[in-house]
């Protein structure tokens, strides 16, 4: 279910979705508390942009459970992830575009978003999966701003996002007050956010690559925005959160207010998405904490113990260490951990790691 607030022609369009990894509940809650507002800046006549709400973009992940948990972030299906394997749009309308395209940028846009609508329409999935797929890219592929709320197991709000998106989503997150901002040029594995932006720098690339001196500027700044842990799901958090994100469509200029916000300090330094270390542990244990999310931590401070009790002689006690400077912005919730198992992650201002940058 969609909620459309403002004329459908209407600038600027924000498109914001939740729970598209279903047993992530907090953008959930956020965007019920969300609704409320825009519906009375609407009723207010305060609305002047168009903002698409999809308070639970993942119906048939909220279908899904298995032993009494939810399995709402692979399709039990395909085992695809909910989050990847979205279609490569530049590649898709590229032929198209490529010889329409003139000496006006926002014409340009316009037609960019005209050919993506035209090969969604005429897009025939075989999958409930894509078929999903490609109904959220109908609601948002003419965006100006993609925001896609999701959480971590236990962490500290942060988002991710690409670098060409950063400076229109920078006051995003000042209002968050995100602990961490990762970016990349490109993560990987096709995400629903970075189609929707990728499309655009994509081309610009190929258009100079194939020697077309056409203005294309950046057509769609996405996020993936994390509002903390699974656990997370309160009514002052969510509120907290609705009130950000309204804050933002204020200073997009998609809702009028009386004065404009000041904007707060950023919380945290951007860093490089390829800079984020995962700490892993070699051996299974109990998996013990002794720091928190979104503690700032310097290389070779303690993260975590594994504790294994059944070792003999003594119980076994391995200690996690940080091999990189930055914010711990995630970390698992689960407390027993097998040998490899994944511990937390760790925001690095060096980037050390190249491909797919997403885990799974």
């Amino acid at each position: 279910m969609s909620f459309q607030f403002g004329h459908s022609s209407a600038r600027p369009k924000v498109y914001l979705q939740a729970s598209l990894h279903a047993e992530e509940l907090p953008g959930m809650l956020a965007a019920h508390h969300l609704r409320a507002h825009l519906e009375a800046a609407e009723r207010d006549g305060r609305l002047v942009g168009q903002v698409v709400l999809v308070p639970a973009a993942n119906p048939i992940g909220l279908a899904q459970r298995l032993d009494h948990k939810a399995m709402g972030r692979f399709d039990l299906d395909t085992a695809q992830n909910f989050n990847r394997h979205y279609p490569d749009l530049a590649l898709a309308v590229w032929d198209r575009v490529k010889t329409r395209l003139g000496a006006d940028a926002q014409t340009n846009v316009t037609t960019v978003r005209e050919c993506v609508g035209a090969w969604l329409q005429a897009w025939q999935p075989l999958t409930e999966l894509d078929s999903l797929r490609r109904q959220l890219l109908l609601l948002s592929h003419d965006a100006d701003v993609v925001i896609d709320l999701h959480c971590d197991w236990e962490a500290a709000l942060h988002l991710y996002s690409e670098e060409a998106c950063w400076p229109p989503l920078e006051p995003l997150a000042r209002l968050l007050g995100c602990r961490a901002v990762l970016l990349a040029k490109e993560s990987g594995g096709g995400p629903f956010d970075e189609r929707l932006s990728g499309l655009w720098w994509q081309l610009a690339d190929q258009l100079k690559a194939a020697g077309i001196g056409v203005p294309l500027p950046q057509g769609c700044a996405s996020t993936t925005v994390e509002l903390r842990g699974e656990s997370d799901v309160s009514h002052r958090h969510a509120t907290q959160d609705a009130a950000a994100l309204l804050a933002y469509l204020e200073h997009l200029g998609v809702a009028q207010v009386a004065a404009p916000h000041e904007l707060p300090a950023l919380p945290c330094v951007p860093t490089p998405l390829a800079g984020s270390q995962t700490l892993r542990s070699p051996v299974p244990g109990v998996l013990v904490f002794l720091v928190q999310p979104g503690q700032v931590l310097a290389m070779g401070d303690a993260v975590a113990e594994v504790i294994d009790p059944t070792a003999a002689g003594q119980s076994r006690v391995h200690t996690v260490h940080a091999d990189v400077a930055g914010v711990l912005y995630a970390r698992v919730k689960e407390r027993y951990i097998v040998a490899g198992g994944e511990v937390g992650k760790i925001a690095g201002s060096t980037p050390f790691r190249s491909g797919d940058l997403l885990g799974a």
